[in-house]
């Protein structure tokens, strides 16, 4: 595969490791953008592997980078939710096309935004709306988001979307959003939880045939993009306010899943 690929495909390939960067220390929706953009370029399942070694590359960063930042009281909830969507996934992979994966994908995603935004505005119309806030990471989440139902959904679709497309970014966004984390605690507990997601998705991507020599290269060529792109998202990360970084999130999240439908 390596040596067909034109000069306009391994452009287009640099910007996806430069999104996948950015995405793990500034704005989680593009890693989306960036899923979109390479399987418009590779097969569907190369790509996906592709991806997952670009992502996990800027894992390694994003964990660092927020290592004191996370909710790890959270992440620990949200494992058993998770595990159940990535074996789902994993079974979904061997049996769906991908056009079917795709258009489930982009569906969920917008239902999500659409769901978010409602209790968002539903939040903001109660008295006590200033109180439910989070000034700290290890705060309680508010109760709609924190709710046992609300893990299960949500860390589920997280697991699923994840493992079958790696777009499970807008789904914890959505989740994280609506437990309103400030900027840094938001993208230290998507930091970390992608971190370990990944880490158990990479056996059954491998036994899938999604990781193999030819993406394995491909992941080599793009790390020191992904690195560089990383390492400049840490720093937009830390001058970002919190009313301009929840509706670009938001954004990203919807523009990112309308191209799936297609």
């Amino acid at each position: 595969m390596i040596p067909a690929l034109t000069a306009t495909v391994w452009i287009l390939l640099m910007v996806v490791a430069a999104l996948c960067g950015i995405a793990k220390t500034a704005l989680p929706g593009a890693a989306t953008i960036a899923v979109a953009l390479c399987t418009m370029v590779l097969p569907a399942k190369e790509s996906t592997g592709a991806i997952l070694l670009m992502l996990m590359t800027g894992d390694l960063l994003a964990v660092w980078s927020y290592r004191r930042d996370a909710d790890f009281r959270m992440l620990r909830r949200l494992v058993p939710a998770v595990l159940a969507g990535v074996g789902v996934g994993a079974l979904f992979l061997h049996l769906a096309s991908n056009d079917s994966t795709r258009r489930l994908i982009g569906a969920v995603l917008l239902l999500l935004v659409a769901v978010t935004l409602a209790q968002r505005r539903s939040a903001s119309r109660a008295p006590d709306d200033a109180s439910a806030t989070r000034e700290e990471p290890g705060a309680p989440a508010a109760p709609a988001a924190g709710s046992r139902p609300a893990r299960l959904i949500y860390g589920g679709l997280a697991g699923f979307t994840t493992m079958v497309a790696n777009a499970g970014g807008p789904v914890t966004s959505m989740y994280f959003l609506a437990c309103r984390y400030p900027v840094k605690a938001f993208l230290g507990t998507t930091a970390w939880f992608f971190f370990l997601v990944n880490l158990v998705k990479l056996p059954f991507s491998v036994s899938a045939g999604l990781v193999n020599p030819a993406t394995l290269t491909l992941g080599a060529l793009a790390a020191p993009v992904v690195i560089v792109s990383a390492l400049a998202g840490r720093r937009l990360a830390g001058r970002m306010d919190q009313r301009v970084f929840e509706p670009i999130v938001i954004v990203l999240t919807i523009v990112s899943a309308l191209p799936l439908l297609r």
